[in-house]
């Protein structure tokens, strides 16, 4: 019998002010006003559906992302939350992050969705330079940046992060350190520091824009690494640095095989039963259907043969050791089904294994993909 994992609440705000050209994530450019107070009430009644898969837990971690929820109003913000702490039991020292854009961030606002109780925010900075923020088609310029981030530090909040990227078009090494230096300097407890990736269905996926070579990538990780590293970050996760104590717990409880509800345009979701069962849902994308009631679009039950591949894609993006018990207690299969596939990434330098952990070694880190491979249903 699978042990239920910890629980989270995911939920989805749907609209940007305009649309990203690098974005591959469920957003909708806003056309008209926000229909602030009807999403939040289909978001509850949604919530009202999924109900029966919190099985007596209390949810540790909520993460409102997008889409842009700093057009959320605080008084909608405030709506949702008491309605969340209507129906679901919160931890005490539950994490509540909000995702939110420099070029959507007003003081008054910001103290409205902290009294609300958003402890933590996400500001989607992506580069300091002018000229690189417009290539990415982005609403803010780097003073905006630079203003949210002293905003959010100045609130007393439990943590902010700065979301920033590297490998810009045309992108010049020291160009990407500069970028991360200033955002060194803003001193958030927690930077997401990750590479552009082109993705298909996107305005850059249709023409691509020149991008640093491999060497180049190379070189920037290296260098930024070193810069977090002496400045007290720790990298905890393929793209997360934080400094000690503030990792981002909703994520880690991903990256952990932990179970989370989504609720909203597109949310995606998994929980646990405890016969062992793994339901994947998958809500419905596109605002105008959902505002209809439409919450649901599909699920799934994962396979018992798909279950080792899903546990280790996830549970070796983090650097921490991977605990052996849990692959049984959250996937409800006997550790010897992936016996074979363990020793042979042991063999070929990927993993490392005592009595109790797994540890993914800097070969293994390098190979992410092949040691993955080992774990995929024939």
């Amino acid at each position: 019998m699978a042990k239920l994992p910890p629980l989270s609440l995911y939920i989805h705000i749907p609209w940007c002010v305009q649309k990203c050209p690098y974005c591959d994530f469920n957003s909708h450019a806003l056309k008209d006003e926000v229909p602030h107070d009807d999403y939040v009430a289909h978001l509850l009644h949604d919530l009202d559906d999924d109900i029966a898969y919190v099985q007596g837990r209390e949810v540790a971690t909520i993460f409102i992302g997008g889409g842009t929820p700093s057009l959320l109003s605080g008084a909608a913000m405030q709506q949702l939350l008491d309605g969340v702490r209507e129906r679901l039991r919160l931890a005490e020292d539950a994490e509540i992050t909000m995702e939110a854009n420099p070029g959507t961030v007003e003081a008054d606002r910001f103290v409205d969705y902290q009294r609300a109780g958003v402890n933590r925010i996400s500001i989607g900075v992506q580069s300091f330079s002018e000229p690189k923020l417009q290539r990415l088609g982005r609403i803010h310029g780097p003073e905006e940046a630079k203003r949210a981030a002293r905003l959010a530090a100045g609130l007393g909040l439990r943590s902010f992060n700065l979301d920033l990227m590297h490998g810009l078009p045309d992108q010049t090494p020291e160009e990407a350190l500069a970028d991360l230096r200033q955002a060194i300097e803003l001193n958030p407890p927690h930077l997401s520091w990750y590479q552009l990736t082109i993705e298909p269905n996107t305005l850059f996926g249709s023409r691509p824009p020149v991008l640093p070579d491999d060497d180049a990538l190379w070189s920037i990780f290296e260098q930024g690494h070193k810069l977090l590293t002496e400045a007290g970050y720790r990298q905890y996760e393929t793209s997360a640095y934080a400094k000690p104590g503030y990792q981002c717990q909703h994520n880690l409880n991903y990256w952990r095989f932990g179970d989370y509800l989504g609720i909203g345009c597109g949310a995606h979701g998994k929980v646990t039963f405890p016969d062992g069962r793994i339901l994947r849902t998958a809500k419905t994308r596109h605002p105008r259907g959902y505002m209809q009631g439409n919450y649901r679009d599909r699920q799934h039950e994962v396979e018992n043969v798909d279950k080792p591949f899903e546990f280790f894609m996830n549970r070796f993006r983090l650097l921490e050791p991977a605990p052996r018990r849990e692959f049984t207690l959250y996937t409800g299969l006997m550790e010897s089904v992936v016996r074979p596939q363990i020793d042979e990434a042991i063999a070929r330098g990927y993993l490392t294994e005592t009595a109790e952990q797994w540890q993914i070694t800097e070969h293994g880190k390098l190979f992410l993909n092949s040691l993955l491979e080992l774990f995929l249903a024939e």
